[in-house]
C-alpha cells in the first residue's frame, strides 16, 4: 500500500515537472518568434535606409560638378 502511495505521489510530481517544463518551452518558442519578428522588422529597416541612402553621393557629386562649373565661369568671365 505504501509503495502504491509514494508512486503516486511520484506520478504527480513528475506531472508537474513537465508541466512546468512545456510552459517554460513555450515561453521560449513565443520569445523565439518575437525575436525572428524583431529581426525581420530590423532587416526591412536596414533595407529602407540603404535604398533612401544611395542618392546622397550623386548629390555630393552634382554639387561638386556645379561647384567647379561656377568657379570656371568665374575665372573665364574676369
Amino acid at each position: 500500500m505504501s509503495v502504491a502511495l509514494e508512486l503516486e505521489r511520484l506520478r504527480g510530481t513528475c506531472e508537474t515537472g513537465f508541466t512546468r517544463v512545456d510552459g517554460q518551452l513555450a515561453l521560449l518558442v513565443q520569445r523565439g518568434d518575437q525575436t525572428d519578428k524583431d529581426i525581420a522588422e530590423l532587416k526591412a529597416e536596414v533595407e529602407a535606409l540603404k535604398r533612401g541612402r544611395w542618392p546622397l553621393p550623386s548629390i555630393a557629386a552634382v554639387c561638386g560638378v556645379a561647384g567647379l562649373g561656377m568657379a570656371l565661369w568665374q575665372a573665364a568671365g574676369r
